[in-house]
């Protein structure tokens, strides 16, 4: 059924039928969610392929964000900006992120997690904005290939030493020893990287500033998840490994989120504010990974759903306000609310989702997170203070700058708002924060 629905897509997105494909995506994500249940643990097992819970969840997202990007970038459509080329491109992504999230072999897994980039990639350098989208891809290209050669390297290890790279049949391989600790980061780097973590995170903003808006929303929804998804299925390897070490991605993470709400705070573009929030928030990610109990994993997760609805909805609404003022920044882009009034109410929607306002996800992931680490050390409660109440003020710092004030004298008159607009936003807000009245959709139940 999926190969079907896969192949009429792309004979629809060739021939430009934007309509059909993003109908196709929508009812694709309505027979994700009434044929996968939540009490089974892998689903659909044959030829290397299968589901489980957390790769239903990945999957479904996916299919989620790549309909709303669809449907937010209109704009190429009616100016024949190659849409047929860039319709492809993007069903394509989504196919290779469906295979990531639906494999359980390791070699495969690590086969598509590569072949993800390669789109983006074409997004980034076809349709991105400014004259440095170059640099931005290739900052992209080799931050994520320098990292995933070690991971190659690693996985040829483990079938070796496990004969299978079947997931779940080697968490007894990997023994305590210096050659362990090696093998250890190297299999870790590829899926920091993508994250990613603080010291390694300077591809993003790069990315996230000359994509267009569906290179950033499909970014911030779903690519940065595969970072985290993959922790969680190498992670099980190095149980006592990952448990001498935690305290370093714990430090690197903590101390790295804070200084980039810091950075946050100094920013004067909306995608660039948008991009580091989500390193900050991606880095209390890892913590409640690497800590590797139940509430740090179940936070995680949570946290990843959250992060991915709430961080695509600013980009797209930073992406309205640049159709409409031909500029990101917030010096120029202040006292929105006079020419946008209608839009201003989804910016309070969403900016009190990005800072875990209830009933949003993010409240519910960082309540999980905080709680794991905490019980993995009391000293790192300064640290979590210090990024919660960041997270907060850099929030509020980019809904007031720029929908307050004195606006610039040269604008006359703005759209305040379309039907179309309206309806990606809400379709954005609704699951981000109705999830939250029965959490368990997005509970790990182990």
């Amino acid at each position: 059924m999926l190969k079907f629905f896969f192949m009429t897509m792309l004979l629809f997105g060739f021939v430009g039928e934007w309509k059909m494909v993003q109908g196709f995506v929508f009812l694709m994500s309505f027979f994700m969610m009434v044929t996968c249940g939540h009490d089974f643990f892998v689903f659909k097992l044959g030829l290397g392929f299968g589901v489980d819970f957390l790769g239903y969840l990945m999957i479904l997202l996916s299919l989620w964000i790549t309909s709303l990007v669809i449907l937010s970038s209109q704009k190429i459509f009616f100016l024949k900006k190659s849409s047929g080329y860039f319709m492809m491109v993007n069903l394509f992504l989504l196919f290779f992120l469906m295979l990531t999230f639906s494999s359980m072999d390791y070699l495969m897994f690590y086969i598509f997690f590569e072949s993800s980039l390669i789109p983006t990639l074409f997004l980034i350098l076809g349709w991105g904005y400014q004259p440095e989208r170059i640099q931005a891809g290739v900052y992209m290209l080799f931050y994520t290939l320098f990292g995933s050669l070690p991971l190659l390297v690693s996985l040829m290890s483990l079938y070796k030493c496990g004969g299978s790279l079947t997931m779940g049949l080697g968490e007894k391989v990997v023994s305590m020893s210096v050659l362990g600790s090696v093998w250890y980061f190297f299999s870790l780097f590829a899926f920091l990287v993508k994250m990613p973590m603080y010291l390694m995170h300077l591809w993003l903003p790069k990315a996230h500033v000359e994509a267009p808006v569906a290179g950033s929303m499909i970014l911030a929804g779903v690519l940065l998840k595969l970072g985290g998804y993959g922790l969680i299925r190498v992670l099980p390897l190095f149980g006592l490994m990952n448990k001498s070490l935690s305290c370093v991605w714990v430090s690197i993470s903590l101390f790295g989120g804070v200084f980039v709400s810091l950075m946050c705070l100094r920013q004067v573009d909306m995608k660039s504010l948008i991009a580091y929030s989500s390193v900050a928030h991606m880095g209390f990610v890892l913590c409640g990974l690497v800590v590797f109990n139940w509430w740090g994993l179940n936070g995680a997760v949570v946290m990843m759903i959250g992060h991915g609805l709430c961080s695509s909805g600013l980009f797209c609404l930073s992406n309205m306000v640049y159709e409409r003022l031909s500029s990101r920044s917030l010096l120029i882009s202040k006292g929105l609310l006079n020419f946008m009034p209608n839009l201003g109410l989804w910016w309070f929607l969403l900016v009190i989702g990005n800072m875990a306002a209830p009933p949003a996800l993010n409240l519910l992931g960082e309540i999980n997170l905080i709680v794991s680490v905490l019980s993995w050390s009391l000293f790192s409660l300064l640290l979590i203070m210090l990024l919660s109440f960041l997270g907060a003020a850099y929030s509020l710092f980019m809904y007031s700058l720029s929908q307050h004030g004195v606006f610039y004298n040269s604008f006359f008159s703005c759209c305040s708002g379309k039907t179309q607009e309206y309806l990606v936003l809400m379709l954005h807000w609704l699951p981000l924060n109705m999830i939250f009245l029965k959490s368990e959709l997005v509970t790990i139940l182990i």
